[in-house]
């Protein structure tokens, strides 16, 4: 089998992978992983409760992740893959790191950064929303169900 490295659905997938480690820990199941030059540098899911940090979100832990690997606090030439629209906060520090492209799968009506306006992120970063966020929605809702049982 051959696996394209520029395929967003695949990289999408570990991301959902990661979202579905949250799931069982019992985090809101968001995940994350970090790509430069075709590879997977960070992978990353919300680790609010575990670590009872509001900022503790994937994408947060991503980031830091990727700095750490990369060396650098700048993400410029790297590709975040995320479950889920990232807050305000996580746009925010995605535009610190200057992260050369943002890819989500569902979009967050309640939450999500594009509420505000998509200014939030650096003006060179790329963006691309709803990349299997269907998958990510029903993640998501069963989450949520089983929250209210």
């Amino acid at each position: 089998m051959t696996i394209n490295v520029h395929d967003d659905n695949f990289y999408m997938k570990q991301a959902l992978a990661e979202a579905e480690k949250a799931f069982r820990d019992d985090e809101v199941p968001v995940g994350a992983v970090v790509v430069a030059g075709g590879r997977i540098i960070a992978r990353a899911h919300n680790l609010t409760e575990r670590l009872t940090d509001v900022t503790a979100h994937a994408e947060m832990q991503a980031i830091t992740s990727a700095a750490e690997f990369l060396g650098g606090k700048y993400l410029s030439q790297c590709t975040i893959y995320v479950s889920l629209e990232p807050c305000v906060m996580c746009a925010g520090a995605l535009s610190w790191a200057q992260m050369g492209k943002v890819v989500f799968g569902a979009y967050d009506q309640k939450k999500g950064f594009s509420l505000v306006g998509n200014h939030l992120l650096h003006p060179k970063t790329k963006l691309q929303g709803g990349v299997m966020g269907d998958e990510s929605a029903e993640l998501l809702k069963r989450f949520f169900a089983e929250k209210r049982k």
